[in-house]
């Protein structure tokens, strides 16, 4: 007979769990395991938001992302996957919050509150010092290759998304009564959205609040509505 009882030992050694079986020879300290570092997905998110507004799809590393995240790339895989999966769930995100003022203007009571909402609310949201240059959702995906051609056709789809929203808008509009007859509903969204991405790219060119204004302004003065 041995003159002590068996015992299980459990240790960690470079992050991995062991287990150790042996005598009991008195009482064995055992440190902390180590815990998962926590971090706030949306905040995440949000940073991941800024890399791909300023640098594109195609021209942002995994580095980057990790190093604005704060994560590395084993929480940046396990989180929001690869990272294709993080792109999309960025332009979700995109959509709910910096472009959350599109959606409040397809509330408005008229087709050209509607169009006036959208422009200047536009004008607002690229002026904003707080965001990068021109719109995520122009600049992050115009220059995809074909080696991300998914990502690519992600994009037309988010845009011919707004696009549709606004022309079921207009069309509601049309029956009832508050556009012209004879002016397509879908011809007028197209247009609007034209002008969209046009103070889009001028944002991205460098012009200045009160510029895009003043075109917003010349644009609402020649609409038929």
């Amino acid at each position: 007979m041995y003159g002590g009882s068996a015992r299980i030992h459990i240790f960690e050694l470079d992050g991995i769990k062991c287990i150790q079986s042996g005598m009991d020879t008195g009482p064995v300290k055992t440190g902390k395991m180590g815990r998962p570092r926590e971090f706030n997905e949306q905040a995440a998110l949000d940073a991941a938001m800024r890399v791909f507004w300023e640098k594109g799809y195609e021209g942002t590393s995994l580095e980057d992302l990790t190093a604005a995240m704060g994560i590395n790339r084993s929480s940046l895989y396990s989180s929001f996957g690869d990272k294709e999966e993080l792109f999309r769930r960025v332009m979700v995100r995109y959509g709910e919050g910096p472009l959350n003022y599109m959606h409040d203007a397809l509330e408005f009571p008229s087709a050209r509150g509607v169009i006036e909402a959208l422009l200047l609310g536009t004008v607002e949201f690229l002026s904003d010092p707080k965001h990068p240059s021109g719109c995520l959702s122009l600049q992050g995906g115009l220059a995809c290759g074909t080696g991300v051609e998914s990502v690519r056709r992600a994009m037309i789809d988010w845009r011919t998304g707004a696009l549709r929203a606004l022309e079921k808008r207009l069309q509601r509009a049309k029956h009832e009564g508050d556009i012209p007859r004879d002016v397509d509903a879908k011809d007028l969204a197209r247009y609007v959205l034209v002008l969209l991405n046009g103070l889009g790219v001028q944002a991205a060119n460098g012009a200045t609040r009160a510029e895009m204004k003043r075109a917003a302004d010349l644009a609402l003065r020649t609409l038929p509505v």
